[in-house]
């Protein structure tokens, strides 16, 4: 999302809902950002442990507050429930414009590490 003219990130848990993508917040900044008229991005990530094969999609699209009573009762049936305690009663659909991922093999640590990995820093980091 995009506040006071620069880029922004917010965690969100959402669900997909016939082609969009629905999340819940409350009153604040997030709420304003999302429902100005500047698109915004939402990029979900995950992997296999099994496989070790991960993937990343990242939408881009508008923002819209779920509003009519049939839509909001319908959005209430997906279960979403947020994480952290307080009011959510804001359900936010966002449309895709905008739809990019990739699927990768999740590659073994020992073969992305460097002798700098375990150099000493400053302040014993």
């Amino acid at each position: 999302m995009v506040v006071d003219h620069h880029p922004d990130i917010f965690p969100v848990n959402y669900k997909v809902d016939h082609g969009t993508m629905v999340f819940r917040t409350g009153e604040g900044t997030k709420l304003h950002a999302a429902l100005s008229d500047t698109p915004v991005a939402i990029e979900a990530d995950g992997v296999n442990a099994e496989t070790g094969v991960a993937w990343s999609v990242v939408v881009k699209g508008q923002a819209a507050a779920v509003s009519l009573t049939q839509d909001v009762l319908d959005t209430i049936g997906l279960l979403l429930f947020p994480w952290e305690a307080g009011q959510k009663d804001q359900f936010i659909r966002i449309t895709p414009s905008k739809v990019t991922g990739r699927r990768f093999k999740v590659t073994a640590p020992a073969t992305w590490w460097t002798p700098l990995d375990d150099a000493p820093t400053a302040r014993g980091e």
